[in-house]
């Protein structure tokens, strides 16, 4: 069995590097074309999407997935609309293939250029969200990738369904069906023959939770990208406007929890402590937050809070559940969160330019947020349209992954019979 699944996703993967070779040839509006097209069909075909994925909401209670879970697998009209419309804002974005990045002429009359090029065969490893499925497809597409996407098992059916979908369009739009395939998902050996197909596929994106992603970057003979794992921090500054700082914490912390993107951490200059931890644990506890405290925070909080462990302050919640202390010093809170951090997202509520700077500076992050929730890293909020991920790397890509990340470069070199000299 595991040679035959390894023959299956090794074909899956040359049949994508075919597709690939095809559509590097395709132009802007041939690409925008297709992507209109997938758009149209998500929309015309939403009822048989929504029927599969009622049955993998309908298995994923009966195997007692948790509400976060669920709320990631879940596709509606309003959802299933959202995704088309991704697809036509990637459409209208700048197609980054042949983007000059830079070069000229050289003095020996070397005309040269570096050039954006598609990578060629992308592999996504993610879990439970359908969305991403389109996401990844599109994004792929008008990158000049072919997409080879292993879902879930929770997520099989509407995966299935979307990707049915997806082809179909494709095929109307005159493009390869085999831009977009979807590979087994009941078999974990699917993942390792995905990551180790080193020579067909040319670069591999895992998308979710830190197990996850940690299992493929240790096991990834092909390129990869880490992304998503969002241990991320809220400062609240001794020079703070407190009435930003409440709305700040509690939209980065309750506007979508299993995001990862949420903040799971709140750290609180001692100045103002006396003040806003009171404040804030009350708004904790009427939006239904769970507050992991340390001594101090305990103490100022005036409400019910758990103790922290030592776990909490390395813990990705994705749950209506915050660690929380009480720090003396703006170098501290930034230990505190390079210490910590996953390298997602970290912000800082102050109204001191000088504590400002000193945050954004030293902090390690993807993305850091001065005076706004962390909940505007995403790749649509950047003006990216979809995005496929948030890479918390530093090689290639870091932060939102749009279609440039989704791109490498070549060199290319124009003479008239120039010879190098021989020395």
């Amino acid at each position: 069995m595991t040679a035959e699944l390894r023959e299956e996703v090794h074909s899956a993967a040359r049949r994508a590097r075919v597709a690939s070779e095809e559509l590097v040839l395709a132009t802007r509006d041939r690409k925008d074309a297709a992507l209109r097209e997938m758009a149209a069909a998500l929309r015309e075909r939403s009822e048989e999407i929504l029927k599969a994925n009622t049955a993998d909401l309908e298995a994923g209670r009966a195997a007692g997935l948790t509400e976060n879970m669920l709320d990631r697998l879940a596709l509606t009209e309003q959802r299933i609309d959202g995704v088309a419309e991704g697809l036509l804002t990637v459409a209208g974005l700048a197609d980054p293939v042949g983007e000059v990045l830079r070069g000229g002429l050289l003095p020996n009359g070397l005309d040269l250029r570096q050039v954006r090029v598609p990578l060629g065969v992308v592999g996504m490893v993610y879990e439970a969200r359908p969305n991403v499925t389109v996401d990844a497809a599109g994004l792929a597409l008008k990158s000049g990738n072919a997409a080879l996407l292993r879902g879930s098992s929770s997520a099989e059916n509407s995966n299935t369904a979307l990707v049915a979908v997806l082809r179909d369009a494709l095929e109307s739009a005159g493009l390869p069906a085999d831009c977009v395939q979807l590979l087994p998902c009941h078999d974990r050996a699917s993942v390792n023959h995905l990551i180790t197909a080193r020579g067909l596929v040319d670069l591999v994106i895992p998308r979710g939770g830190a197990g996850l992603i940690s299992t493929v970057v240790a096991n990834a003979t092909v390129p990869t990208i880490e992304t998503g794992v969002g241990n991320c921090h809220v400062y609240v500054d001794a020079s703070a406007d407190l009435d930003d700082a409440e709305r700040i914490v509690l939209n980065s912390k309750t506007r979508r929890t299993s995001v990862c993107n949420a903040a799971e951490s709140l750290l609180v200059h001692a100045d103002v402590a006396d003040v806003f931890v009171p404040r804030i644990a009350g708004a904790f506890r009427a939006a239904g937050v769970t507050v992991h405290a340390d001594p101090v925070f305990t103490g100022l909080s005036g409400t019910e809070v758990v103790p922290a462990t030592s776990d909490d302050w390395d813990t990705e919640y994705l749950s209506m559940d915050i660690a929380a202390k009480v720090v003396g010093t703006i170098d501290e809170a930034i230990a505190h969160i390079n210490e910590h951090g996953s390298g997602h997202t970290e912000a800082i509520v102050t109204s001191d330019v000088k504590a400002a700077r000193r945050f954004t500076t030293r902090v390690d992050a993807a993305a850091v947020m001065v005076n706004a929730s962390t909940g505007f890293t995403d790749g649509a909020e950047f003006g990216m349209g979809a995005e496929i991920g948030i890479s918390t790397q530093k090689l290639h890509a870091r932060g939102p992954m749009g279609l440039s990340e989704l791109t490498s470069t070549k060199w290319v070199v124009w003479g008239e019979g120039h010879v190098r000299p021989t020395s």
